[in-house]
């Protein structure tokens, strides 16, 4: 397959030799150039404050006032809880505390009438304590049947809906601050001795075909035994398209070297060839095969082999496919 696939470039190059360029193309020149030696990293977006509302008392989810995507400020409402149990509690509650604090009033009188004992006196207020703290326990469980925002921002996640049954612990919303975001991304352990000098990345977001410069960097002095790899943070500026959860791709910049690139997106790819369209002194086009290295500064791939400097090349391959089909 190897030496088809690179027969067919070698006379798809001799082919597209012979074709003059009808109309201008984008090229630029190759040259070597300082660029920033870097390390890719597959990262995950996640939100530097972020929490995850639970519910408290159990019942039935009546009211649902919030949604995902929504921006909400702290104490908006965004459920209710049926939460008669607790409320029946909470009644309950106060009838212990009434019974207990009139006991404990009537055992004050007769330990002053010296017809009860400092021992009976110290229980009735150690009854009379008990029931005032379950009071407040209940009447504290009935208001958590209102779910209010504990601070503002955008709903990531609800992640229950009106009619389900909501327990001690289950989580219903999960909202973040849009304002401060971060990556982590995962690194081998022996990338880490260059890790430690490294203060600059830049991150990539190809669903969004945007880059954009970390603002601070920090591994983290932990390693996973089983995977054996670290986790590294990096802070990015605001970003407001950026969503917790969403992949990214950790350019971490080690240094700089002279290196001869082309951009990535002016590389034709047919399996494990790539090759470029340069255009000759006299305009025509040639499909040059290229042995490429690793990917270097931002959006280029450096060249080993099959370009040199000075040549000129096409930086829309597609538009030179074209000019060529339409030659023939």
């Amino acid at each position: 397959m190897k030496s088809i696939a690179r027969s067919l470039i070698f006379a798809l190059a001799l082919a597209s030799t012979a074709i003059m360029a009808a109309d201008p193309l984008p090229v630029i020149t190759v040259k070597l150039h300082p660029v920033d030696l870097t390390f890719p990293a597959e990262s995950v977006v996640e939100a530097v404050q972020q929490t995850t509302i639970g519910a408290q008392v159990a019942g039935r989810v009546l009211e649902v006032r919030a949604d995902a995507g929504q921006r909400v400020s702290k104490g908006d409402l965004l459920m209710r809880i049926d939460a008669r149990e607790a409320s029946e509690a909470a009644r309950a509650a106060d009838a212990q505390y009434n019974v207990a604090k009139l006991n404990y009033e009537r055992h004050q009188q007769l330990k002053a009438q010296k017809f009860v004992s400092q021992a009976a006196l110290d229980k009735a207020k150690a009854d009379f304590d008990a029931a005032a703290a379950n009071r407040g326990a209940a009447g504290a469980s009935q208001s958590h049947a209102t779910i209010v925002a504990p601070m503002a921002g955008i709903v990531a996640r609800r992640h229950a809906e009106a009619g389900d049954m909501a327990m001690p612990g289950t989580p219903l919303f999960t909202i973040y601050q849009p304002g401060s975001l971060r990556v982590t991304a995962s690194v081998p352990q022996y990338r880490l001795a260059a890790m430690r000098g490294v203060t600059t990345a830049r991150v990539e977001f190809p669903e969004l075909g945007k880059w954009v410069e970390a603002t601070a960097v920090q591994v983290l002095p932990t390693a996973d035994a089983a995977t054996h790899v670290s986790q590294v943070r990096v802070t990015l500026p605001a970003l407001p398209d950026a969503t917790p959860g969403m992949f990214a791709r950790v350019h971490f910049v080690t240094g700089r070297a002279d290196k001869l690139t082309v951009p990535a997106s002016a590389v034709l790819r047919r399996g494990e060839v790539a090759a470029v369209y340069v255009q000759l002194p006299d305009n025509r086009l040639s499909l040059r095969q290229l042995r490429l290295g690793e990917a270097v500064g931002q959006g280029e791939i450096e060249v080993l082999a099959g370009l040199a400097a000075g040549d000129k090349v096409v930086t829309d391959p597609v538009k030179a496919a074209i000019q060529i089909q339409s030659g023939k």
